[in-house]
């Protein structure tokens, strides 16, 4: 619980206040509260309960994030204080996109709200990319054709589970690992997925393994795209998709 010591010595030089002040609030003596940022004692369920109500922060963020990396206004204006996203930025402050490399892809799961981790990303710039924070990841497996191992998905961060779509592509984060997939449906406690290759089934995934999603917005791959040979049923497949999203642009330029 060292992290927890540390937050409480933060929390409290932040806000201003004296050891005195915050034991008075939590109905302790000051000496006993000392311990808990000291480290020296951890601090029992209704004592961090009480904490967690004064600062206004969860109890999972004050033992597991080091809160001294992020900007406190910040973390209290976030629904039930979700963690930041970090980001990079260049000289000019603009927004620059990291890459996931595919060996330490699964160390992103580890790291995905760690400052120090995303530093350590190489990154890109796509200037026409603008209005969002964009990351790559890699993709493997043939379930979403024609990306297949090689390929990089640019995605745009999705801030809640209001902005999801049916019917759109996004690389989605979950407790298990990358998944590129194409939302089936929204239901009340998780998302049904599917793959543009037929041969998979479509999947749950419940709300609460769902960490980030990441909207399509691009790929790019440091292979050369094969020649498939495309059957009468494939092509009718392309045109059918095509019409669909002409008839989708119609359609919006009709309304503005």
């Amino acid at each position: 619980m060292l992290l927890l010591a540390e937050n409480l010595r933060f929390l409290r030089n932040e806000i201003k206040a004296s050891q005195q002040s915050v034991a008075d609030t939590l109905l302790i003596t000051r000496g006993r509260y000392a311990k808990y940022e000291d480290g020296a004692n951890d601090p029992p369920i209704e004592i961090l309960l009480k904490l967690s109500r004064f600062y206004r922060i969860s109890v999972d963020l004050l033992i597991s994030v080091d809160l001294r990396k992020y900007r406190l206004d910040e973390i209290l204006k976030l629904p039930d204080n979700r963690i930041l996203l970090p980001i990079k930025t260049d000289t000019k402050g603009e927004n620059k996109i990291e890459v996931i490399p595919y060996k330490a892809s699964m160390g992103y799961l580890a790291g995905y709200s760690d400052p120090e981790y995303i530093e350590n990303l190489q990154t890109m710039s796509l200037p026409f990319l603008h209005n969002g924070k964009y990351r790559a990841f890699p993709v493997e497996g043939d379930s979403m054709p024609p990306y297949k191992d090689g390929t990089y998905i640019i995605g745009r961060y999705i801030e809640s589970l209001q902005e999801l779509k049916i019917n759109k592509t996004y690389l989605l984060i979950t407790r298990t690992g990358f998944i590129f997939k194409r939302i089936e449906s929204i239901n009340e406690t998780s998302i049904t997925v599917k793959s543009d290759n037929t041969f998979y089934e479509n999947y749950n995934i419940p709300f609460v393994d769902l960490y980030e999603a990441w909207q399509y917005a691009g790929s790019f791959s440091s292979q050369e795209l094969e020649v498939v040979d495309l059957t009468d049923e494939d092509v009718k497949s392309m045109l059918f998709k095509l019409m669909q999203e002409v008839k989708e642009i119609k359609g919006k330029v009709i309304q503005k």
